[in-house]
Order: C-alpha cells, then structure tokens, then sequence
C-alpha cells in the first residue's frame, strides 16, 4: 500500500484556520472546509496557544509547493478508491440475483 505523502501548508494557511476556529467555528467544520485531518488542526490550535505554531527554523513552502502536495495526495486517495471499486465489481460479477414471488 501506497503511503500519503505528507502535506504541507503555509504559515498564512495555518494562521487562517485557526483564526477561524478561534472565531468560534467549531474545529470539525474548518477541517471539512478547507480538506484537513481534525487532529492537524487541534494540534495548530494547540501550538498557537502556546505560541509555537510557526517555530523557528520551520521551512518556508511556496503555494506552488503546497499546491502540489494536495494534488498529490488526492491522486494517491483516488488511486485507492478505484482499486476499492474494482475489487468490488470483480466479486459481484460472480453472484447471480434471484427472485422469488410467493
């Protein structure tokens, strides 16, 4: 199995989120709107609070960079769902459907 490659984000994306969240959106919402794990965002929420969301040192990433990482992994979820589907066709072409009327 194919392992997602690890996406990254700017430090304005970061920022952003958790300003909603802050906002009072709850964290479940943000994650779907902007195609997040839960647990990454609690954990930015987490770092912010303490001041260490952006620490130093951290790699500047472009949003061509980060662009690219989203394709990527959404090709490789892609991916799995098609084989999901195929493995699925394969095993019903073999059952047949009967109906019985009493």
């Amino acid at each position: 199995m194919k392992r997602i490659p690890k996406r990254e984000y700017t430090p304005e994306f970061r920022e952003l989120a958790v300003k909603r969240v802050k906002t009072g959106q709850s964290i479940g919402a943000v994650a779907r709107e902007l195609g997040l794990v839960e647990q990454t965002l609690r954990n930015w929420v987490k770092a912010a609070a303490a001041g260490k969301l952006n620490g130093p040192g951290g790699k500047v990433i472009s949003p061509e960079q980060m662009e690219f990482s989203r394709i990527r992994a959404e090709n490789i979820r892609l991916k799995r769902e098609n084989e999901i589907l195929k493995k699925r066709r394969h095993t019903l072409q073999g059952m047949r459907c009967q109906v019985c009327l009493d």
